[in-house]
């Protein structure tokens, strides 16, 4: 009876654990990009499941019997419908087929910060957290005077912003510096 009762367990995971993988991703409209991974899990194929699969810089996933893929501006679980109305004609007769991020594309941070560079996102990032990632206001950091390039804009304009705007990846965040 506990064996049964393991087995029961076991098999509710493999179907409710990598469907609730990025829930915080997907409530907040996330769509992926260039420098995300995903894991891509199809239950009963190991040949087609895969870890840690980059999205390249043309945007792109490679996927067997699929190919190339283009996934950028699509949500995971655009991907994920992608997938199963790709396999279930041909290669598959009822494909369980879960995507979820596992790496996120990162941010970037420079100026008046005491570890500048690029920052990997996470969910529900404020510009605050982002600036304690990055080790914090140097002495001369105007707090005041923070400028982003937001990934999404297409004309690539600077916008002031406060301590609690919601970082996004790709964003390109600089931090001012005081005159006194």
């Amino acid at each position: 009876m506990l064996r049964l009762t393991l087995i029961v367990i076991f098999l509710a995971c493999c179907f409710v654990l990598p469907a609730q993988a990025e829930p915080e991703a997907e409530e907040a409209g996330y769509t992926l990009n260039a420098g995300d991974a995903v894991r891509i899990y199809v239950y009963g194929e190991p040949d087609l499941t895969f870890e840690r699969l980059p999205i390249g810089q043309n945007g792109r996933i490679s996927y067997p019997f699929l190919g190339e893929l283009k996934v950028t501006g699509k949500s995971s679980g655009q991907l994920q419908q992608m997938l199963v109305d790709g396999l279930k004609p041909d290669y598959l007769i009822d494909p369980r087929v879960s995507v979820s991020v596992m790496r996120y594309r990162p941010f970037f941070i420079n100026g008046e910060v005491n570890r500048p560079g690029g920052v990997d996102f996470q969910p529900g990032l404020t510009l605050r957290k982002a600036i304690s990632l990055a080790g914090g206001f140097t002495e001369r950091a105007n707090k005041k005077q923070i400028l982003v390039i937001a990934d999404k804009d297409p004309n690539r304009e600077e916008q002031k912003v406060g301590l609690d705007y919601q970082v996004q990846p790709g964003d390109i965040i600089t931090v001012q510096d005081t005159f006194f």
